[in-house]
């Protein structure tokens, strides 16, 4: 029950930690009912890694920024903006033309429907 010795070593060491970072000095409980003492005895393995070299992939370079273009003169703009609110007018009048022209057909295909039409019977 290596395990258990293990465990309870490092909860006690834990816990010294917590109490030194803290300051406080309490007498803290462990499980089976035992008090433990603020400075254990812990036996540290040090383990010895070897050293594996990875040769990762190397990462594309990303091309430079592009720059950004020149900017542009106030008369420019002006002329540029006048421009797309012209067609955007002109975009909405056609817009709103083809929705009048709809109406006003859909109108007369159901006035000529109506007209077309049997009278309803008359009611008793």
């Amino acid at each position: 029950m290596k395990w258990i010795a293990e465990r309870d070593a490092l909860i006690a060491q834990t816990l010294a930690f917590v109490q030194s970072v803290t300051g406080r000095k309490d007498d803290v409980l462990q499980p089976d009912g035992t008090s433990v003492a603020t400075t254990v005895a812990v036996e540290i393995v040090a383990v010895k890694a070897a050293a594996v070299e990875i040769e990762l992939p190397q990462a594309p370079v990303p091309p430079p920024p592009t720059p950004l273009p020149p900017p542009r003169a106030i008369g420019d703009f002006r002329t540029e903006m006048q421009a797309r609110i012209a067609n955007f007018r002109k975009h909405q009048e056609r817009f709103e033309r083809e929705r009048e022209e709809y109406c006003a057909e859909t109108l007369t295909r159901l006035r000529a429907a109506i007209h077309d039409s049997p009278a309803p019977p008359a009611r008793k």
